[in-house]
């Protein structure tokens, strides 16, 4: 960790370098407080009042940042001379740089060979925004207020930066830092840079693309030692590589779901909305890691209740139904004329009484429901639904509601969050009393609900990981002299000799078939040789009992005359499994499981991990759709699943030790209740 950046976060002096645009920054930071020095560079006119100089030379010495506002051609002369003068970083405003096109990148080198040893922000970004000292190197409006601590929200969207300042989501933010080009200073060094600050709560990102991803990699480990909240809001994907287009995996999953495994391995949680970051960071920060994912949802309708229940399916989240002593205790605070259920509508005869009120969340929070005496609260967390009516309509009898639920959740040692079912609908009073009461507050439902997922997983990852190890992530694998497609039966001799079965099987003349069927014994498949989809062109035919069968299968199924593969057939597969390894740029090398065989694409049952997988492989089974007929669905004879987890661990292995492997897909790996079968498979690998 470098400590580039430490002068950018807190700094003591500051520079504005150009016209308008510097003069904005300089109006920002006065609206900001910050109480430094400020000075202005201008060869024409005085900036807004300060001390201004007509160069960077005349500048005192020890300047902490620079606001660089003047064109893209002047950019590069400036950040020349004020790596020259010593200031510690520049922050480039100015557009006309690698986001324009080829002369526009040969700018952008220009302008990091200018920089030298000093950091620079951008080009084409907004800036910084520090709530600790009051520095506004940000040409613009923004909504923070000062804090001397909070969360640090980073993002390579300059635009999307603005909008997050002015969220309402009773968030306290510490520090706002847009990246643009990441010419100089990435994403992942600024995550590096704010993780390790005592006054940083938790961090907030909006990716579009990772330029150091062991960087970035380190700093989730600091964070996860801190027990900071990290959530990602990724955009945009990068390009697959068109090395390997031939496999099933490139068409199943892309680039995307190499960062959804990269942010899973690291416990950061993604988001797909700004709002959802917003709510999650807030609630994170509130509520903390979660023991587990058992949910109490608490409203005065039905419909709200339902609501909850609907949109928490498919979510990793639960809502345990009552034992039959706590629903006697909460039924008895609701005399009796409530249907007890989770989510539980609580009716509304009880509403505005805040004796009643307290005694029905009391009952299902407090004390004496820990579901048989055991001092543990049968609920990981609660949820009230509540929604405030407009500015200017009386809000007096909703305020009892929340704070019984408050007191309840305080009393019961229950993490809670109050949501509405429209996010209008929790005004900024509402959620700034919330935060008063210890609760978290979320604009809507499908928020909250992601938001105590997020947290649940948080606790999990927390949980499975020391609190003092490092996080490992094989390096992607970058082929700069082209790629080599091996085919099937190249391909299955390395699988064999790294210790994954494969079928007995010879690769042979048409008219050799019979013989080979004969040596290796019936039933057989044969194959033609070359295609990388075989079964969709009608190339395989399975379970050949005689040899007239094989015979006229193989000169069906020769390609112009050429050899065939005769193997033996596995029989009593329990399923088939897609397993395969890829490098992913600039992610890492990336682990996919899911169902196989002829149906991969349309059942799009899949899941993905970054090596090293460790012991995830077989929660990553578990994960899939297919789980229950691999575990022996109905009385079906179970496939042997540890084979399987041996067969991800032998390619780890595999693709470990040979650095020239790109991507093995293996296709389908055929599961028996025995073992696990590669019984097709291709390698991309790079060329020498």
């Amino acid at each position: 960790m470098t400590g580039r950046l430490d002068r950018l976060l807190r700094p003591r002096s500051l520079a504005f370098v150009g016209g308008a645009a510097a003069e904005w920054s300089i109006d920002a930071c006065r609206a900001f407080g910050f109480a430094g020095e400020m000075w202005g560079v201008n060869p024409r006119r005085t900036l807004s009042d300060l001390p201004t100089v007509a160069s960077v030379a005349e500048l005192p010495e020890g300047i902490d940042a620079a606001f660089v506002g003047v064109d893209h051609d002047a950019t590069i002369d400036t950040v020349r001379q004020l790596s020259e003068a010593g200031v510690g970083v520049a922050v480039c405003h100015a557009s006309g740089f690698a986001e324009v096109g080829a002369a526009g990148k040969v700018r952008q080198v220009e302008l990091v060979e200018a920089a030298g040893a000093m950091a620079v922000l951008g080009p084409n970004c907004f800036g910084l925004l520090s709530a600790p000292t009051g520095a506004a190197l940000w040409p613009g409006v923004h909504g923070l207020v000062r804090h001397p601590r909070g969360v640090a929200l980073l993002s390579q969207s300059g635009n999307i930066a603005v909008n997050l300042t002015m969220s309402r989501r009773g968030l306290d933010v510490a520090w706002v830092i847009s990246l643009g080009n990441q010419a100089d200073v990435g994403i992942s060094e600024a995550f590096e840079a704010v993780v390790v600050d005592e006054a940083t709560t938790g961090v907030g990102l909006c990716i579009e693309g990772l330029n150091d991803v062991e960087r970035f990699v380190e700093a989730a480990a600091v964070a996860r030692r801190r027990r900071l909240p990290v959530v990602a809001l990724k955009v945009g994907a990068s390009p697959s590589s068109s090395a390997i287009a031939v496999t099933h995996t490139a068409s199943l999953v892309g680039d995307n779901a190499a960062y959804e495994a990269l942010f899973r391995k690291v416990g950061i949680h993604r988001v797909h909305a700004v709002d959802e970051l917003a709510d999650t960071l807030a609630t994170l920060s509130a509520v903390g890691p979660l023991r587990g994912n058992r949910m109490v949802s608490l409203s005065c309708s039905g419909g709200e209740a339902a609501l909850v229940a609907d949109r928490s399916h498919g979510r990793n989240l639960s809502f345990p139904q009552f034992a039959p002593d706590h629903a006697a205790r909460v039924a008895s605070a609701l005399d009796g004329r409530v249907a007890i259920t989770n989510p539980l509508d609580y009716h509304t005869y009880i509403w505005g009484d805040p004796d009643r009120l307290s005694r029905c969340f009391e009952s299902v929070l407090g004390a004496d429901a820990t579901g048989g005496g055991s001092g543990e609260a049968p609920f990981d967390a609660a949820m009230l639904v509540l929604d405030f009516p407009a500015e200017g309509l009386d809000r007096s009898s909703w305020w009892p509601t929340m704070q019984a639920f408050a007191t309840a959740c305080a009393n019961g040692g229950t993490p809670g969050v109050v949501a509405a079912s429209l996010a209008e609908n929790l005004p900024d009073e509402v959620r700034s009393q919330a935060a008063g009461w210890g609760l978290a507050a979320c604009g809507d439902i499908d928020n909250a609900l992601s938001a105590l997922e997020a947290a649940a997983a948080w606790g999990r990852h927390l949980d499975r990981t020391e609190p003092g190890a490092g996080l490992l992530v094989v390096k992607a694998r970058e082929a700069p002299l082209g790629t080599s497609v091996l085919p099937e039966h190249e391909a299955k001799p390395r699988l064999a000799a790294a210790g994954i079965e494969v079928p007995m099987g010879r690769l042979v003349e048409p008219q050799q078939a019979v013989a080979a069927a004969d040596e290796i014994g019936y039933p057989v498949v044969v194959k033609t040789v070359g295609a990388a989809h075989k079964s969709d062109a009608g190339g395989v035919v399975v379970g050949l009992a005689d040899a007239a069968s094989v015979a006229a299968a193989a000169e069906r199924v020769a390609v112009g005359g050429r050899a065939v593969m005769v193997e033996s057939c596995i029989t009593d597969v329990v399923t088939e499994l897609l397993v395969s390894v890829r490098s992913s740029p600039p992610v890492g090398m990336m682990l996919t499981v899911g169902a196989g065989g002829t149906l991969t694409e349309v059942l799009d049952d899949t899941a993905s991990l970054l090596l090293p997988a460790a012991g995830d492989t077989l929660e990553t089974l578990r994960s899939l759709r297919l789980w229950p007929v691999l575990a022996g669905y109905r009385g079906r004879p179970a496939g042997a699943v540890d084979a399987v987890v041996n067969t991800v661990r032998l390619l780890e292995t595999l693709v470990r030790d040979d650095h020239r492997i790109i991507e093995i897909e293996i296709n389908p790996l055929l599961v028996t209740p025995h073992t696990a079968v590669a019984a097709d498979a291709l390698m991309v690998v790079a060329n020498d």
